[in-house]
């Protein structure tokens, strides 16, 4: 079988990968910070490696993925002490709602998805063998740095020279208890809003919460072992996360943290990266309310290499939204009661096509190849359709050709009105929940909590399909504590809010 290759970061060239046993990949990937919901060039990133993991999967080795979520740093702390709640009243909403947008953009569920707080005492024990390791200090302060004047192999992921490095995001760079100015913080003593937010947690150090690099070590060293074999991001995440990563991480195992690095390059907007401090953000509420399908924003996505820059505009999604539309009218046509079959070539363009795919995923994620392949295909097989032909091995083969197209890309859209796609197995749509109440823009906490609630209907939907009226009713129940009241008709659900 073909070898797969990816560009690592590491060396700066395209290696051959396989995994360490030959048979399962433990790949870490980093996931959102829960403060407000992911924009698009957040899931740029998520949908890079999405499209790794089904690479993996087609080269024939099943995949242990852990991808984190970040539910305490500074900026959840700081909007948690501005509303006068705990940390959890700020990331659990966002979470649901993280969950409910990877999913409208099918991307396949990782194996964990393991929140920062829940593995405090393994980053305590990570910072202890580092201090017993002399990489660590506590500062006057009570909060503990990384030393990386002791690492000397710092800054070789981002070729950095460390007499160079400069303080980076979440970096103090002012604090003068610290040896260098250069250090990271460990751990960080607690301070009053801490505290109030539910964000401190007693250590050897005394009172305090770990620092963003360190949760993502312990994770996945806890999930994953000492070594990884792949780990993933996008290029902003180089520099600081992934270099202090490194350190930590290998500072405490004396061992290789990742054998591979893999990252993908920023979405931009109007050629500036899309930011929320820029406020050029496009979330997935924006996609479902535009009526964008998830598979349009992945056929997006895949026109551009993942490790080039790609810039959103309204025509390229359109652009989009057309070329799924023709995948889609031909999984209707494969599926319509009327097509008799195909001619006995069908199987041969139907091979040719999954194995350009193929080659073109295996050959570093080259999906701008594998889209120039599903189109290629769709000519040729929609051409032998037209032919008339009666054998019904030959339909079959399309269908399942179609169902590759689902598990490889993912760009099949939902079923139009009235359509099937019976063939690829396709499901999903736009949500069937709608608002009642006062029109406008919303604010990020309004649209974080209409998203929750949409989500937690939409569970409760599934929950009565499956006449597990328990469930349903205690969904009601939920949203009833949170103050939404909810109505049954024939149109489906509508919802409003009755209190705050």
């Amino acid at each position: 079988m073909t070898e797969l290759r990816l560009y690592d970061t590491m060396t700066r060239g395209i290696e051959s990968f396989a995994p360490a046993d030959g048979r399962t990949v433990r790949m870490y990937t980093c996931g959102p910070t829960v403060y407000n919901p992911a924009h698009l060039g957040n899931f740029r990133t998520f949908l890079f490696e999405d499209l790794l993991r089904r690479t993996l999967r087609l080269r024939g080795w099943s995949v242990e993925q852990v991808m984190n979520l970040t539910d305490v740093d500074d900026k959840i702390i700081a909007k948690a002490h501005r509303d006068g709640v705990t940390i959890g009243a700020i990331t659990d909403p966002v979470i649901t709602v993280f969950h409910a947008d990877r999913r409208y953009l099918k991307i396949a569920d990782a194996e964990h998805y393991p929140r920062a707080t829940e593995y405090i005492p393994q980053m305590i024990q990570l910072v202890e063998r580092l201090m017993v390791r002399e990489l660590a200090y506590r500062a006057e302060d009570g909060s503990v740095y990384f030393a990386i004047g002791r690492f000397p192999q710092y800054g070789r992921l981002s070729r950095l020279d460390t007499r160079e490095v400069k303080a980076g995001a979440r970096v103090s760079q002012d604090d003068y208890s610290k040896e260098n100015a250069q250090d990271f913080a460990l751990w960080k003593a607690a301070k009053p809003e801490d505290e109030a937010a539910g964000a401190a947690w007693d250590s050897p150090w005394g009172r305090g919460r770990p620092g963003w690099h360190l949760e993502c070590s312990a994770m996945a060293l806890a999930l994953l072992g000492d070594t990884l074999d792949l780990h993933c991001g996008g290029v902003d995440l180089i520099f600081p996360h992934h270099e202090d990563e490194i350190a930590q991480s290998e500072g405490g195992t004396g061992v290789t943290f990742s054998r591979r690095w893999c990252h993908g390059e920023f979405l931009l907007t109007d050629g500036a990266k899309m930011a929320k401090r820029v406020g050029n953000v496009m979330a997935v509420a924006d996609l479902r309310a535009a009526r964008i399908s998830g598979a349009a924003l992945r056929h997006l996505m895949y026109t551009t290499h993942y490790r080039q820059v790609l810039n959103l505009s309204e025509a390229a999604l359109e652009a989009s939204q057309r070329a799924v539309a023709h995948v889609g009218e031909f999984a209707e046509r494969l599926a319509a009661p009327g097509t008799r079959g195909g001619t006995p070539a069908m199987a041969a363009i139907a091979d040719e096509f999954e194995e350009r795919v193929r080659a073109a995923l295996f050959d570093d994620l080259n999906a701008p190849q594998a889209l120039a392949a599903v189109f290629d295909f769709l000519r040729a097989a929609n051409a032998d359709l037209d032919r008339r032909g009666s054998d019904r091995a030959a339909l079959e083969r399309a269908r399942r050709s179609v169902t590759f197209i689902e598990d490889t890309l993912g760009i099949v859209p939902p079923p139009r009105a009235g359509g099937v796609v019976g063939a690829a197995g396709v499901s999903g749509g736009q949500d069937l929940v709608a608002q009642t109440g006062a029109g406008g823009a919303e604010s990020p906490e309004d649209l974080v909590f209409r998203q929750y609630v949409e989500e937690r209907l939409l569970a409760r939907r599934e929950a009565r399909s499956r006449r597990d009226f328990r469930a349903a009713d205690a969904i009601r129940d939920e949203l009833s504590a949170r103050g939404v009241s909810i109505a049954d008709s024939g149109d489906g659900t509508s919802w409003k809010k009755t209190s705050s």
